[in-house]
């Protein structure tokens, strides 16, 4: 068995077999094996003879003799005034990584069109540290070991938001706070597994991520197709889903929002079966020809868990989110939360808190609004100016959120497209990657990060792949 002795000079570990070996023998096999593995790097200084003796409890004739030999091997050098050090020329053979796929070619990009994410820059910074600097003055005071549902001020905060906003009335007791939407999805996900749950539906098209999560937390996952209304619960009743994953305010990635007859259905689906609907109302907030949708939770309080978070709307890097979850739900999610001690922290918390109580983020929102309603009809006037795009259809999606949904002309693969696009300097995303199905091709075209003066470049871009001519 290995002798693990690790040096406090240089912190390194070192297997020291007792094979029966002399010490000076093994020690040399020990720092030859770094070496080779690459934990000792060209140039890295080893600790004096005196001091690694020391260490190990041995002579430092011991360590000498291992010096001098790995020297002679030329893995090691001696200097005078510079001490024992790698050989700039040692040949480290680091061990072999788990096999993962070649890396893609990296290609500078231009134009990013990849959806998924607001425009960060504009991330209300300012507004944001006067916030965290309120949190750290007046201290988290009773809040310094929250209950597992969260910062009391915040889920006050957010039920006044959720009420005022998305018309749903519900006390601060029944918000639980998260870190964000994979969270709640796999926290839901989880609690109905122990409760006896084995399939949740999903949209086809969808966010893959979160149907993992749920996954990953013990349910089966079932794709149900979408179309223009939203997702088809005709389809739905045919599966043996005992929940729902959707989003029905604006799906993504088709940008369908659920019609008022399908809302209807899927309650009512949810009601015969005792399921629950969990609604992503991911970015809600940005509508441009209408106010806003309703939450389906707004509707029916006991068949679906509501989720949010700010990653759209501020910044996902905060990792901070909501879920009203049904009453019979609220107290196994909160015991799942304490048992797993997750959640975002306190001063973040207060932060939010104060950010939206000081009108601060109803502020950056409208803002937000302007810009992406901006950008979105910079993008589409862009692509209306070729025959070529224009003659495939209009964009797919309602007037809302940071993205839409771009038809091909026939005889084109979205993927080939996108990968096509890479190369000429425009990130974009093929909506096959979203499908468990064959759909017609389309790219789904992210606009929240893409100023409006890029906007010509892009589309011409997509116009010149499309069209089969060469790079300028």
């Amino acid at each position: 068995m290995p002798t693990n002795r690790t040096n406090r000079i240089t912190g390194l570990l070192l297997d020291v077999p007792d094979d029966g070996r002399a010490l000076h023998e093994r020690l040399t096999a020990a720092i030859r094996a770094a070496v080779l593995a690459g934990r000792l790097g060209p140039g890295d200084a080893l600790p004096p003879s005196r001091a690694l003796a020391e260490e190990l409890s041995c002579s430092r004739w011991v360590v000498n003799e291992a010096y001098a030999q790995l020297v002679a091997e030329g893995h090691l050098t001696a200097r005078q005034g510079s001490g024992t050090r790698v050989a700039p020329e040692a040949s480290t053979r680091p061990a072999a990584p788990p096999a993962v796929p070649a890396a893609r070619a990296s290609f500078p990009v231009v134009a990013d069109l990849r959806p998924g994410a607001p425009d960060v820059a504009r991330f209300p910074a300012a507004a944001w540290s006067r916030a965290v600097h309120h949190a750290l003055v007046t201290g988290g005071g009773s809040d310094v070991f929250p209950p597992a549902g969260g910062v009391r001020r915040l889920r006050e905060v957010v039920s006044g938001y959720l009420g005022r906003t998305r018309g749903v009335a519900v006390s601060p007791e029944e918000v639980v706070i998260t870190c964000g939407t994979t969270h709640a999805v796999g926290l839901l996900a989880g609690v109905l597994a122990r409760r006896s749950a084995s399939r949740l539906a999903v949209e086809d098209p969808g966010w893959s991520r979160l149907g993992d999560a749920a996954a990953h937390a013990g349910l089966a996952v079932e794709p149900v197709a979408v179309d223009g209304e939203g997702i088809d619960v005709g389809r739905l009743r045919r599966t043996d889903a005992d929940a729902v994953l959707c989003s029905p305010a604006h799906q993504f990635p088709t940008g369908a929002a659920l019609s008022a007859g399908r809302r209807r259905a899927l309650l009512a689906w949810a009601k015969e079966r005792s399921a629950v609907v969990l609604e992503d109302d991911y970015d809600a907030e940005f509508r441009y020809d209408r106010k806003p949708i309703g939450a389906l939770a707004a509707l029916d309080r006991d068949s679906v868990a509501y989720l949010g978070s700010v990653s759209k709307t501020l910044h996902p890097g905060l990792r901070m989110g909501w879920m009203v979850p049904p009453e019979r739900l609220r107290d196994p999610v909160t015991e799942a939360l304490e048992r797993s001690g997750a959640g975002p922290g306190v001063f973040d918390q207060l932060a939010l808190a104060r950010l939206i109580d000081a009108g601060d983020y109803d502020r950056h929102l409208r803002r937000a609004r302007t810009l992406y309603r901006e950008r979105r009809e910079a993008v589409l006037a862009a692509l209306r100016g070729h025959p070529v795009i224009r003659d495939a259809g209009p964009a797919g999606g309602i007037a809302a959120g940071l993205h839409l949904v771009l038809p091909l002309p026939s005889g084109h693969d979205d993927r080939d497209v996108a990968d096509r696009l890479e190369r000429r300097g425009v990130a974009v995303m093929p909506l096959s990657r979203y499908a468990r199905r064959r759909l017609r091709p389309a790219l789904v075209i992210g606009y929240g990060r893409l100023s409006p003066a890029r906007a010509p470049f892009a589309a011409a871009e997509i116009a010149a792949v499309l069209e089969g001519r060469p790079r300028r």
